[in-house]
């Protein structure tokens, strides 16, 4: 995966000068959330990750070719590489201080924002570093430089003295870092080795270029305590492990890399393997710049439409008419997908990059992909052969359950006719249509006026749902909101839910937001993860976020989500005249349909989350569930008391 792409760097040049200044480091600390996610595991172990995508960049920029990841036994981790160091010398801007120390401790720092020192990295908004020293009660950098090593020590963002030169390094060049999470921060969470195990095995896989060691002070069982990590193949590797005693529709993976240097002229470059197995559900893994899209996005978006167009047109070429029913939904049935982009100044949803929004990223995918999937479907016909007849067989079974589904959607309806209950949709299909469960009347009368009728249904819901974890079996069954609910889906309980049977696409939980609302929607996911368990792990559940104030200055309207973006925008004004007024919604009853559909429910300008369950995390979450969830309020408060410390304000 090298050669080319390092070829591109714009300039060998990386020194203080490269290392530009937006802004300083003070909210972190206040809302690490906002940075990095929240205080959960998740967040935990992000913190790795912005620290080994900075080694990755190094890497991937061709200065380092040998990374190494080490989990100490305080609960520390050290991340090690053999780039060319961070510079030490003053920074242009702060003459006072080195340009590690600006980068450890200013927020949005760092030598990627004018492509001076990288063409492509993972770490692009210059936060990663600063972030982890301010979450960390002790960060300790080393750099070999200019065959000197030079120190400099941390504790929650803030330099415990200036660069130390510790003496002679002839034969050592690189960062090493090594920082401890904050307690105060992450309470008892403590790093697994097991998922740092797992992440930093995939980033070898994401670049053949690089050697990473790993090595571990803590046993967990099951995880090497030392390993290497070097995949000359790449993700065709990843693939081969992945689907390791499943068959498959060809011997050999489509797999593949393309640059874009040539065609489009810009620095970067596609890694891309495919295949199809009828033994297990598909998924697709990708990345942009070593970092994990699991939300996808436009490179997505484009290698789907070239496998998608791929496939279709080599159906019409063997005269094979039914190919042109197979969709993406097909593809992804039995299809397992791994793809890596490498692209300058990529654009993200979010602020742990989840979903890649850079347009010209879908074309340039879909372009390079698709000339080597029409050459490998010509050239491997008995696979091509396979992969058609089994995406056909497909695309049949899905045609014959939508025409199931129409039936079975007016029958349902029939047999529901609940007064002031289900507001269905005139499709009659599934594919594309929405049900959001709503609290309460009034917020069903409003999002009965703001909904689209073609495609969005409504159930309100009175009171709140039952708590399954604390309920008998025969309860459930006599509880009228739960029979409501499970009608309206068309589908059964436990052990007798069929996805297949689902009516909806999606299923989207939309409450207050406040502590009530909170409240149903924790109940409700409760309800849906014990007993429509498939209906997560298909990606059919999903919570509306509706905004929690309206901010109106002159002509000027904008709508915000919580109070800290709220203070944002009441310091920095709209940009109309006057006073701002700020208007409170206490509940979706109190907005309008205007306010509703625009915030909340048009696919457009809404936000969505997606409710979805790690798999390599699944016993966690089932025990996690059963905590809060459970029985034993003992148990439940054991889990408040550990957190309470993260709670910073209580609207009640």
């Amino acid at each position: 995966m090298s050669g080319d792409l390092l070829s591109s760097t714009p300039s060998e040049t990386y020194d203080a000068s490269s290392i530009e200044v937006l802004e300083g480091l003070e909210p972190v600390r206040k809302r690490p959330g906002m940075y990095i996610g929240g205080t959960d595991e998740r967040a935990l172990h992000h913190m790795v990750a912005e620290i080994l995508d900075n080694a990755m960049d190094e890497a991937v920029a061709g200065h380092a070719n040998r990374i190494e990841v080490e989990v100490n036994a305080d609960g520390s981790v050290t991340v090690r590489d053999n780039g060319r160091g961070i510079p030490v010398d003053p920074h242009p801007k702060f003459p006072g201080k080195s340009a590690l120390e600006v980068i450890l401790c200013t927020l949005h720092a760092g030598g990627k924002f004018s492509n001076k020192a990288y063409s492509t990295s993972g770490g692009l908004n210059g936060v990663g570093s600063s972030v982890v020293n301010a979450l960390s009660d002790l960060m300790v950098v080393q750099v070999a430089r200019n065959k000197e090593l030079y120190e400099q020590r941390f504790s929650r963002g803030v330099p415990q003295g200036p660069v130390a030169k510790l003496g002679a390094a002839p034969n050592r060049r690189g960062t090493t870092v090594t920082f401890h999470p904050d307690p105060e921060i992450f309470g008892s969470l403590s790093l697994k080795p097991a998922r740092l195990f797992k992440m930093t095995r995939s980033k070898a896989y994401l670049f053949s270029g690089v050697e990473i060691r790993w090595k571990t002070a803590i046993a967990d069982g099951d995880t090497p305590t030392e390993a290497t990590f070097h995949f000359p193949n790449g993700l065709a590797d990843y693939l081969a492990e992945a689907l390791t005693g499943a068959s498959t529709y060809s011997d050999k993976p489509f797999a593949g890399r393309v640059s874009f240097e040539e065609k489009y002229n810009i620095p970067g470059s596609v890694e891309w393997a495919i295949n199809w197995t009828p033994v297990r559900d598909g998924f697709i893994h990708s990345y942009c710049n070593t970092v994990p899209t699991p939300e996808g996005g436009t490179h997505e978006a484009g290698f789907w439409a070239a496998i998608l167009k791929g496939i279709r047109a080599y159906g019409e070429r063997i005269n094979n008419k039914k190919a042109a029913q197979i969709t993406r939904e097909d593809m992804l049935t039995g299809g397992c997908a791994l793809i890596s982009i490498f692209i300058r100044e990529p654009s993200f949803v979010g602020q742990t990059k989840d979903r890649l929004s850079t347009e010209e990223a879908a074309r340039w995918v879909e372009n390079a992909v698709r000339d080597y999937f029409d050459t490998w479907l010509t050239t491997d016909t008995k696979a091509a052969g396979a992969i058609l007849d089994f995406l056909v067989l497909r695309a049949e079974e899905r045609l014959r359950r939508k025409a199931e589904k129409e039936t079975s959607r007016k029958s349902a309806t029939k047999k529901l006719r609940l007064p002031g209950k289900l507001v269905d949709c005139s499709a009659t299909n599934r594919e594309g249509t929405e049900l959001f469960i709503v609290e309460g009347d009034s917020a069903g009368g409003s999002a009965k006026m703001a909904r689209d009728r073609t495609m969005q249904a409504l159930l309100p819901l009175r009171g709140k749902i039952l708590n399954v974890l604390g309920a008998a079996s025969s309860k459930l069954g006599q509880n009228q909101e739960i029979n409501d609910l499970a009608q309206a889906l068309g589908v059964g309980l436990g052990t007798k839910f069929r996805v297949d049977d689902l009516r909806y696409d999606k299923i989207i939980i939309m409450t207050d937001a406040d502590v009530d609302g909170a409240h149903i929607a924790s109940l409700l996911m409760t309800f849906f993860f014990t007993q429509m368990r498939g209906l997560i792990d298909k990606g059919h559940l999903y919570l509306a976020c509706p905004p929690l104030y309206r901010l109106t200055q002159g002509a000027k309207r904008i709508y915000v989500a919580d109070d800290a973006e709220k203070d944002v925008w009441m310091a920095k004004g709209l940009g109309g005249r006057g006073k701002i007024d700020v208007q409170r919604f206490k509940g979706l009853g109190e907005m309008d349909a205007k306010d509703l559909k625009d915030t909340t429910m048009n696919p457009a300008t809404r936000k969505l989350i997606r409710v979805t369950i790690d798999d390599e995390f699944a016993g966690e979450t089932d025990d996690l569930v059963e905590r809060l969830m459970g029985k034993k309020p003992e148990l439940r408060f054991q889990y408040i008391t550990e957190n309470a410390r993260f709670v910073e304000e209580l609207d009640v």
